[in-house]
């Protein structure tokens, strides 16, 4: 079981996580939305698109982008369509 914590809280945890360029991404209705905020953050990966940030919210803490997304995701990415991934101190355990 994948684990994604931070802050002594888990983010997201599944056994059906997909790992792509050493990131593991979870399933959507693995992760505990009310972690996460909305960021107007974007980027552009030349493969899997255009992706969607997240800030992590627990408590007073804000961690800024440190989930990602790929809502529409190229052809060549279609199965992390929806997955989040997480970076900047959040603890992922395979």
């Amino acid at each position: 079981m994948a684990v994604a914590k931070w802050n002594g809280v888990i983010l997201a945890e599944s056994d059906a996580v997909k790992e792509v360029e050493g990131n593991l991404y979870f399933p959507p209705d693995s992760v505990q939305r009310e972690y996460l905020r909305e960021s107007e953050t974007r980027s552009t990966c030349p493969w899997k698109g255009l992706g969607y940030y997240y800030d992590i919210v627990v408590g007073d803490e804000v961690n800024k982008d440190a989930a990602w997304y790929y809502p529409e995701p190229k052809p060549a990415a279609k199965e992390i369509t929806g997955y989040v991934a997480f970076w900047k101190g959040v603890e992922v355990t395979p």
